[in-house]
């Protein structure tokens, strides 16, 4: 079996949680018991918790190739093509962008597209458009 990644996140409204991981990015739900529920996240097990005290925590922010992202955040990396559509999909939605989509570290090994946006229930999902072989590239020489 292909490892599946696991992450648990605090939500401070399963309904809107629903409404954005399903109806804004095309997830699927799994389990649901009461106070939590499970997101086929791009293949990945994410469990959102209601947790309004923990969600929407401010853990500072980075600097990243110009701009200011916030440290506390998650995603998934996806093939150029990919993210493009999803840049489309998450434009057609209206979300509130944290970080708007643009290419990171233009030129370099790691060249990557990037966006950030608000899930609305207090995560800030991030998604990254680079082929596999360079997700973990450096501008070291080898």
């Amino acid at each position: 079996m292909e490892p599946v990644f696991h992450l648990s996140i605090p939500v401070d409204d399963l309904d809107r949680a629903k409404a954005f991981y399903v109806e804004t990015l095309g997830c699927a739900i799994g389990r649901e018991t009461r106070g939590r529920f499970d997101i086929n996240f791009f293949g990945h097990h994410i469990v959102a918790h209601l947790a309004a005290d923990q969600a929407g925590q401010n853990a500072g922010t980075i600097p990243s190739d110009g701009a200011i992202s916030p440290l506390r955040h998650f995603g998934v990396v996806l093939d150029p093509a990919a993210w493009e559509e999803m840049k489309s999909q998450l434009e057609a939605a209206k979300v509130d962008w944290v970080l708007t989509p643009r290419i990171s570290f233009a030129g370099k090994p790691a060249e990557q597209r990037i966006m950030q946006c608000q899930d609305g229930v207090g995560n800030i999902v991030e998604f990254k458009g680079q082929a596999r072989e360079r997700v973990f590239a450096t501008d070291k020489p080898v």
